[in-house]
């Protein structure tokens, strides 16, 4: 499946701004995990721009419509990664792509969410900032700060340098978010 692709299935099945803007922080995070590993740059650019295709329409449903889509379509690597984007559904992470999006999904959102706040949005954001945010649980709420250590945890990366590297892709591209 190409990006092409990928977006016009993400833009039949979403129609909010916000999950529109976080499925494109969550596709550029996973696109530069793909360089930083040598992995294919595609399919996790694919898997980072569907894991909530079917969350704005079928909250109950998700994510077993996008996944049965991309089953469909012969796309069983990305379908299965995002089967697991989450640990507490219990899916066998079996390859870094199925660990990269755990990494990457709820930490993007809030790193997002904690530089909204901010007058210089993300620039000069810095790890220590979000992780003292991270302590606040009236801030973005529903983050599972368990699920952000657990991503954090299954790429064997320290919580510092995964927030480090997620705002730096974020500051790469903080026009086109509005950050």
């Amino acid at each position: 499946m190409t990006r092409a692709e990928a977006y016009r299935v993400l833009t039949e099945m979403t129609e909010t701004p916000s999950l529109l803007r976080h499925a494109r922080c969550v596709e550029l995070v996973m696109q530069a995990f793909a360089r930083h590993y040598g992995e294919n740059e595609e399919i996790f650019s694919v898997a980072g721009l569907l894991h909530d295709a079917d969350y704005d329409k079928h909250p109950d449903r998700h994510p077993h419509l996008i996944v049965e889509r991309l089953e469909g379509m012969g796309e069983l690597e990305i379908a299965h990664a995002i089967k697991g984007h989450y640990t507490k559904w219990n899916v066998e992470r079996r390859s870094l792509l199925d660990k990269c999006i755990v990494a990457a999904d709820e930490l993007t959102g809030f790193i997002y969410a904690a530089a909204l706040i901010r007058p210089a949005k993300i620039e000069g954001l810095t790890p220590e900032s979000v992780i003292k945010k991270l302590k606040t649980k009236s801030f973005a709420a529903s983050v599972d700060r368990e699920e952000v250590a657990k991503g954090a945890e299954l790429i064997g990366w320290e919580i510092p340098e995964l927030i480090r590297f997620i705002i730096q892709v974020l500051e790469e591209n903080r026009e086109e978010l509005e950050l």
